[in-house]
């Protein structure tokens, strides 16, 4: 019985030493972590970006990111209507046919207006309504 208070006593008395042991040098991720450059997003955080038109209408979001043979995005597939992924239609549409932008109403050509780190837009904006979207030829995969 007295073993259990003499090993709480040990850890105790042990804990301050492991703790003063550690390293207060920073991680080499956060210290080489990039900042984000002019026109770059990742197309991870770019899927699930809402899609509205003029009137500021809800009218889809972006499902996946496309790229051609070379590389470079061919377009975004913008899942119109449904609920809960159900339902919906997923339309390709081509990067130069979306606005993105990181405040309401303000488009951008890629770089973040309020100087944060994030690295991908707030909304895109498209000059068509959601039936227009629901029209277009659907993009299987």
């Amino acid at each position: 019985m007295r073993i259990i208070p003499t090993v709480i006593l040990a850890c105790t008395l042990a804990s301050p030493m492991a703790v003063a042991q550690t390293s207060t040098q920073t991680s080499p991720s956060t210290a080489a972590a990039p900042n984000p450059a002019s026109g770059q997003w990742r197309a991870s955080k770019l899927v699930g970006v809402n899609i509205y038109n003029k009137q500021n209408e809800k009218i889809g979001d972006v499902s996946d990111v496309i790229l051609d043979s070379s590389g470079k995005v061919a377009g975004v597939v913008v899942g119109v209507g449904g609920f809960l992924g159900m339902g919906e239609h997923d339309v390709l549409m081509p990067m130069d046919k979306i606005h993105f932008a990181n405040e309401s109403g303000k488009t951008t050509t890629g770089s973040t207006s309020s100087g944060s780190k994030q690295w991908y837009p707030d909304r895109g904006t498209v000059d068509a309504t959601k039936d227009q979207l629901k029209a277009m030829q659907q993009f299987k995969y």
